[in-house]
């Protein structure tokens, strides 16, 4: 037996509805202070340090993301028999 529930709502009425903290505030002094580091941006050096510098776990947090990246994208041209 298989059972389909269709709950419309918003993001923020589903996040206080699972009793999630809003989490507003600190999302919108992020993104203003990301985009206050862009002005005097004039290079892609500069660019790179930038995000670095916002990245949670700095440079460690980008190699592994980008490692992440490198594995989904190898496996995406793989079949399933390929990957075992």
């Amino acid at each position: 037996m298989k059972v389909t529930v269709d709950v419309d709502c918003t993001p923020a009425e589903a996040r206080a509805f699972l009793g999630l903290p809003d989490v507003t505030p600190i999302h919108d002094k992020y993104i203003k202070t990301m985009l206050d580091g862009f002005d005097g941006v004039g290079s892609v050096e500069q660019m790179e340090t930038l995000f670095k510098s916002f990245s949670p776990l700095g440079d460690a947090g980008m190699r592994l993301f980008q490692q992440m990246m490198n594995v989904g994208l190898a496996g995406m041209g793989t079949t399933k028999d390929e990957r075992k």
